[in-house]
Order: structure tokens, then C-alpha cells, then sequence
């Protein structure tokens, strides 16, 4: 499980890949102590260390997690959002994220206010009824505040403060690029409660 407060970005060293998926591995400048088999976020998306260094590991994606996610079209240089998942004992300081991204959408806009910034992005067809406002979503792997719903438009808006904009890879997104999506759990779980 995860929080959404990404830890650092990384940038993606060298991609290989297979028949069976693609190996991305990672580097990263504030994050080390990588053990096998740990989880780790990367972009929203849990991922699985399998080989490490000092400030480097590297994951491979299987064929399931590239058909729903945007990990198929990352290259070397490219940015990611990076999140070890949360200790027994940790802080819950965003919302649950499990890191089993639902689906992706494509940013429509970005417009800077003050020194915030509103992003709006398409409401991923299937999903809608999940995007509440003042709801939780994760972005990327980033826990967000949903600030305004636009049913009509298909499109929703979060407000995205300085410190996020700046330690996360929402400085380098623009309209048409892709994001991950993972919805509230607990909104699933409510729904699921209510069909019975």
C-alpha cells in the first residue's frame, strides 16, 4: 500500500525489452536502501525491485501491466514519480493508494493561478461515477484533491500547490499528455456494498 506522497522522481536509465514485458530500470538521487522483492510505485504503478544498486534498481512490467498502463511508451531519460510503500507503522499523510492503476487519461489543460496551478484532466470513460468533488484520486501515483467535477465537459480539475508541482513530473505535463489513474478505493468498496 502506498500514500500518494511521492518521495522522489527517478529517471529511467535503460529499458529492455522482451517477449514477456519490458525492464525499466531506475535512478534516483534521495532514494537507496532498495531490497529484493520490495514494492515500490513508480508513476502510480507498484512495481516489484528486482535488482538494485546504491541509488538504482530496476522492474520488470509484464505484458498485463503495459496494456493498462503508459510504461510501454517510457524511454531512457524519461521522468517517473517514485514511492516506497508505507511501513506497518508509517503515516498516512495522502489517501490509500495500492498502486493498481484503473486506467489512463490525457491531460486537457494546465493554467497556472497565483502560484497554483489547476490542471484538468478527461474523466476516463467507465470511471466517472468515482471522481467525486473534494474526493481522492491519484495521478501518476500522486494523492490528489478532486476540486471540481464538469459532467457536460467530461473533464475534472485538481489543484496542484508549489511543492507538488515542483518534486513531482507535473512540471514536465502538458495538454495531451498521459497520466494514471487509480480511483478511491473506498469509493469501489461502496459501490460493491450497495449492489447487495
Amino acid at each position: 500500500m502506498f500514500t500518494g506522497i511521492v518521495e522522489d522522481t527517478g529517471t529511467v536509465a535503460s529499458v529492455e525489452s522482451t517477449d514477456d514485458g519490458r525492464r525499466l530500470r531506475i535512478e534516483t538521487a534521495e532514494l537507496s536502501g532498495f531490497e529484493h522483492g520490495q514494492s515500490i510505485s513508480v508513476s502510480g504503478v507498484c512495481l516489484t525491485v528486482e535488482e538494485y544498486g546504491e541509488n538504482w534498481f530496476s522492474a520488470f512490467t509484464a505484458a498485463e501491466t503495459l496494456e493498462k498502463t503508459y510504461l510501454g511508451e517510457l524511454d531512457a531519460g524519461d521522468v517517473v514519480n517514485l514511492e516506497r510503500a508505507l511501513p506497518a507503522d508509517g503515516r498516512l499523510d495522502g489517501h490509500i493508494v495500492q498502486g493498481h492503476v484503473d486506467t489512463v487519461t490525457e491531460v486537457v489543460a494546465v493554467e497556472q493561478v497565483g502560484e497554483d496551478w489547476t490542471f484538468t484532466f478527461a474523466l476516463p470513460d467507465g470511471y466517472e461515477r468515482y471522481v467525486a468533488e473534494k474526493g481522492s484520486v491519484a495521478l501518476d501515483g500522486i494523492s490528489l484533491t478532486v476540486a471540481d467535477v464538469d459532467d457536460d465537459a467530461g473533464t475534472f480539475d485538481v489543484a496542484v500547490i508549489p511543492t507538488t508541482y515542483e518534486l513531482t513530473t507535473l512540471s514536465e505535463k502538458s495538454a495531451g499528455s498521459p497520466v494514471h489513474v487509480e480511483v478511491d478505493v473506498v469509493a469501489k468498496y461502496v459501490e460493491r456494498l450497495d449492489s447487495y
